[in-house]
């Protein structure tokens, strides 16, 4: 299974209450703040509706 390293890079001032909220579920809580998950398909789901809040790249193995 792949992880994935989401890091948010735009504020989440002036966004909807449900984008905020998926931005708590993935455990982001500021500009710059790093976490590391799992690929799903409920993870998928949730990057698409705050695609542009946050930035996505594969982590490396090691």
């Amino acid at each position: 299974m792949s992880r994935l390293v989401i890091t948010q890079v735009r504020s989440k001032i002036g966004t909807q209450e449900r984008h905020r909220g998926t931005l708590r579920a993935l455990g982001l809580r500021r500009i710059g703040h790093t976490v590391e998950h799992d690929d799903s398909p409920q993870l998928q789901g949730m990057l698409r509706m705050v695609s542009r809040l946050v930035d996505v790249k594969e982590a490396k193995n090691g």
